[in-house]
C-alpha cells in the first residue's frame, strides 16, 4: 500500500462549510487502493462536522474509521428515507445495490458529502461487485452498467476524484454563498399543508392529487397538515401506506408539530389528550374493518393497487393521494396515468398539486443531478399517438445502446411499472441471459420488450428444486412453477419470461404490445426453446391483454406481493411438443384445484378478475341430468343455497357462463357467495345485498337465465 498525502484539514472545513451555504452537496469518490483510502479517511473525518453520518460496509471497519459513524447495512437504506444525514461514507468494494446508493444518496443535506470508495473508473466494467451474485450477475464477464456509471462520473466536473492517479487531494474554491441557504418549508409546502387542511374541513368528494420527486416535504406536509386538523376539532385522521416505514416521516413532522405532548406516541398512532388521533392502517386492513374517519391520507399511492385506491375514494368523503413522481423505489408517472380516469369518473372535482422545489438542498444541487444520470430518476418515456403506420418491432441491446436510446426506452418502462427502480437498469444492461425487442411507430419508439431465458436445469436438480430443498438465484417461473405447482419439468423445460413490457401510453390497445410478444415468440421458437411465460401481478387488463397473446394461466399466488399489493399470475404459452404437453398438464390441474382453493386461498380475490381467471381455464366435465335438476330445485326456490354451492360452483367453471356472468350487475355477489366463499352477512356488509333473502332472490334470478341453456353446459 502506498500513503496518500494527508488530507488538508483546514480546506475542507471551508469547503464543507461553503457546501452548506450554498445549499449544495457533493460525491467525493476515492480510487484505487482501499486500505490507502480509508487511512486517508480516518484522518479526515474527525475534523468534519455534522451528524449523524452513515457508513456502509463491514461493520467492524466503521469504528476504525470514526466512532460517530452509524453502520447501515443496504437492505436497510429505506429506513433512512426522510431523515437528514451530514456525511455518507460507502465502501464499494464490498457492494454497490444501486436503490441503496439512490435512496442514501437523497438523505444527504445542505453540505454533506458522500465518500465513495472504489477502485478507478476505468476498472469498473470488470470489478467483480460482490453485491453481483445475490442477482445472478457475476456470470457476466462484462458489466456495461458499472462501465456506464464510471464515464458519467469521470465526465462530471463537480465530482472531486482523490487518489494517486488523480486530481488534487484537496477540494476547489467555492464561491461565497451572499445569502446562506436555510433548509426548511417552501412556499409549495406550505401551499400544501393548506390544501390538505381545506380538504379535511372542506365539502365531501374533492380529493387531492399530491406528486413529487423525493425530498420535496411531501410526506412532512401531510404530517403537519393532518395535525393542525385534529388540533382544529376533526377527531380523527387515518393514514395508509404500502409499508409502515413508508409514513416514518409523516408521523415525525406531525409530532413535531403538536402543541402539547401527545398522549400517545408510537410510530403508527398518536393520540391527543382530547382522544383525537392520527392513525396509521395497511390498506387491507383499512378497507377490511372501515374505521369511521373525517381525512384519509394515502402516501405512496402509486404502490398500492387501483381497484383499492378506487375503493378509498369512494369508502370516505374527504382523502388525499400522495406519490412520487420519480424516486429510487420506482415512480408514480403510471399512477397519474391509470388513476386520473377513476378520478374523472367518479369525483371530478379533484385537484392535483405538484411539488418541484427541494426542501434540503438548493435547486441546482450538483449531487442530485449526478444521482439524477446515474439512475435515469428523472426519465420519462417518448409521447406517441396512434398513427397509421404500421408496427415495426426490432431486436434492441441497452447495453450497447446510446444514452439518450437508453433513456428513452428505459423511460417507457418506468412509465408503465411503479416498481421500475435502478436496481432494474443493472439487471436490464447486465444479465447475459436478457433480450430485448424495440417498437416503432413511423420513427417514434412507442414500445419495448425485455425478456430472460431461463429453465434448463438438470433432471435431478429440477427434483430437488420441485421439493423445496434447493432454490437458485434467477430462473424465477421455472422455479416458482416446479416448486408450487409440483412439475418437475417446468424447470427441465428451456423458456423466455418476459420480464417488463411498456406501451406509450398514447399507443395502448393499438397491437404494439401484440407485436412486441409475437417478436418474442418468434425468437423463442427459432432459438428452440419449450415455452414462453410472463410473471406479473394480477389485473382484469393485464389477464386479457396475456390472453389475446396466447398465454394460459398456469398458477395464481397464495399471497400479495408486497411490492404491488396484487396476487401473482404466471401463464406460459407452450412451443414445442413438451412444452405443449408442459402447459397442458399444469393449466389442468390448476383448473381441478382451482374450484376448491379459491374460497380458501383467495376469498378477497376481485370479482372481476375471480371471473376472469375462471373464463379461461380449460373447460369443466358437461353438467349431468342431475346437476341439472338441482340447478332447477335452487332456481325455483325449493333448495338453499348452501346445499346448492356445489352445483353452482360447477356451472360457473362452464366458461361461457364465466364470460356472461362478467357482464352481469350481480356478478360481485355471486362471485363473492358462491365462488369464494363469502356468507349472506358478509356481502351485506360489504353493501352488495340487503340480506340473505335478498341475496338468495337474486342469485336465484340469476340461475334461471341459463337454465334454458342448461343441457349445452
Amino acid at each position: 500500500m502506498s500513503a496518500w498525502p494527508s488530507p488538508d484539514l483546514p480546506a475542507w472545513q471551508r469547503f464543507q462549510q461553503r457546501l452548506r451555504n450554498l445549499g449544495q452537496r457533493r460525491l467525493v469518490l476515492l480510487e484505487g487502493d482501499r486500505d490507502a483510502a480509508m487511512a486517508w479517511l480516518r484522518q479526515l473525518l474527525p475534523g468534519l462536522d455534522g451528524e449523524p453520518r452513515l457508513w456502509l460496509g463491514p461493520q467492524a471497519a466503521a469504528c476504525e474509521l470514526d466512532l460517530t459513524l452509524t453502520p447501515v447495512r443496504p437492505a436497510r437504506a429505506r429506513d433512512w428515507l426522510g431523515r437528514d444525514v451530514a456525511l455518507l461514507v460507502w465502501d464499494g468494494w464490498h457492494g454497490n445495490p444501486p436503490d441503496a446508493l439512490a435512496a442514501l444518496s437523497g438523505t444527504l443535506a445542505a453540505g454533506g458529502l458522500w465518500f465513495w470508495l472504489m477502485p478507478p473508473c476505468g476498472e469498473w466494467g470488470r470489478f467483480a461487485d460482490p453485491d453481483y451474485p445475490r442477482t445472478g450477475l457475476d456470470s457476466a464477464p462484462d458489466h456495461p452498467f458499472a462501465a456506464r456509471l464510471a464515464t458519467l462520473v469521470a465526465n462530471d466536473a463537480e465530482v472531486l476524484r482523490i487518489g494517486p492517479d488523480c486530481s488534487a487531494m484537496t477540494p476547489p474554491q467555492l464561491p461565497v454563498s451572499e445569502a446562506p441557504f436555510c433548509p426548511g418549508t417552501t412556499p409549495e409546502q406550505s401551499e400544501l399543508v393548506a390544501d390538505v387542511i381545506r380538504v379535511g374541513l372542506g365539502r365531501r368528494r374533492r380529493p387531492l392529487v399530491v406528486s413529487a420527486d423525493r425530498g420535496r416535504g411531501k410526506s412532512a406536509a401531510l404530517g403537519m397538515a393532518a395535525m393542525a386538523l385534529l388540533q382544529q376539532g376533526r377527531r380523527r385522521v387515518l393514514v395508509t401506506a404500502p409499508r409502515a416505514e413508508a409514513v416514518a416521516t409523516l408521523f415525525h413532522h406531525a409530532c413535531l408539530a403538536t402543541e402539547e405532548a401527545p398522549a400517545v406516541a408510537a410510530a403508527d398512532h398518536l393520540r391527543l389528550a382530547d382522544g383525537a388521533e392520527l392513525l396509521f392502517l395497511p390498506p387491507d386492513r383499512l378497507l377490511a374493518e372501515r374505521p369511521e374517519a373525517e381525512l384519509v391520507l394515502v402516501d405512496e399511492a402509486a404502490a398500492i393497487p387501483a381497484p383499492q385506491l378506487r375503493a378509498i375514494l369512494l369508502g370516505w368523503p374527504r382523502c388525499v393521494f400522495a406519490t412520487t413522481i420519480h424516486g429510487y423505489e420506482g415512480t408514480g408517472r403510471g399512477f397519474n396515468i391509470r388513476f386520473r380516469g377513476v378520478l374523472e369518473r367518479e369525483t371530478p372535482q379533484w385537484r392535483q398539486r405538484q411539488l418541484s422545489a427541494p426542501i434540503r438542498w438548493c435547486p441546482d444541487d450538483p449531487l442530485e443531478r449526478l444521482v439524477d444520470q446515474l439512475f435515469l430518476l428523472q426519465t420519462s418515456g417518448p409521447d406517441a399517438a396512434p398513427m397509421d403506420e404500421a408496427v415495426r418491432v426490432e431486436r434492441w441491446s441497452p447495453a450497447d445502446a446510446s444514452e439518450h436510446e437508453r433513456q428513452q426506452a428505459f423511460g417507457l418502462l418506468v412509465d408503465a411499472h411503479y416498481r421500475t427502480s435502478p436496481g432494474d437498469l443493472r439487471q436490464w444492461l447486465d444479465d447475459p441471459t436478457a433480450v430485448s425487442w424495440r417498437a416503432w411507430l413511423g420513427d417514434r419508439l412507442v414500445g419495448v420488450l425485455w425478456a430472460a431465458r431461463e429453465g434448463g436445469l438438470s433432471c435431478q436438480l429440477a427434483e430437488e428444486v420441485m421439493a423445496g430443498r434447493r432454490r437458485l438465484r434467477g430462473h424465477l417461473l421455472p422455479q416458482s412453477l416446479a416448486n408450487h405447482s409440483g412439475f418437475a419439468e417446468a424447470a427441465t423445460c428451456t423458456l423466455l419470461r418476459v420480464v417488463r413490457i411498456a406501451v406509450s401510453a398514447g399507443c395502448r390497445r393499438s397491437g404494439v404490445g401484440q407485436a412486441l410478444v409475437a417478436a418474442a415468440r418468434e425468437h423463442s421458437k427459432q432459438a428452440g426453446l419449450d415455452a414462453l411465460g410472463t410473471s406479473y401481478g394480477a389485473s382484469p387488463d393485464l389477464l386479457a391483454f396475456w390472453q389475446r397473446c396466447g398465454l394460459r394461466t398456469v398458477r395464481l399466488g397464495l399471497h400479495r406481493e408486497a411490492s404491488s399489493g396484487e396476487f401473482t399470475v404466471q401463464m406460459l404459452s407452450g412451443l414445442s411438443a413438451d412444452g405443449q404437453a408442459l402447459v397442458e398438464a399444469i393449466a389442468a390441474r390448476f383448473s381441478q384445484h382451482w374450484l376448491t382453493l379459491l374460497p380458501v386461498v383467495w376469498p378477497q380475490l376481485a370479482p372481476e378478475l375471480t371471473l376472469a381467471v375462471t373464463a379461461q381455464l380449460p373447460p369443466a366435465p358437461v353438467l349431468s341430468a342431475l346437476d341439472r335438476r338441482e340447478l332447477a330445485a335452487f332456481a325455483e326456490g325449493h333448495r338453499g343455497l348452501e346445499l346448492a354451492l356445489p352445483v353452482l360452483r360447477l356451472l360457473s367453471a362452464r366458461p361461457d357462463v364465466a364470460t356472461s356472468l362478467r357482464h352481469h350487475d350481480d356478478a360481485g355477489l355471486w362471485c363473492r357467495l358462491v365462488l369464494q366463499g363469502w356468507s349472506p352477512a358478509q356481502a351485506q356488509s360489504a353493501g352488495l345485498c340487503h340480506g340473505r333473502r335478498d341475496a338468495e332472490q337474486r342469485l336465484r334470478a340469476v340461475t334461471r337465465q341459463f337454465l334454458p341453456h342448461s343441457e349445452r353446459l
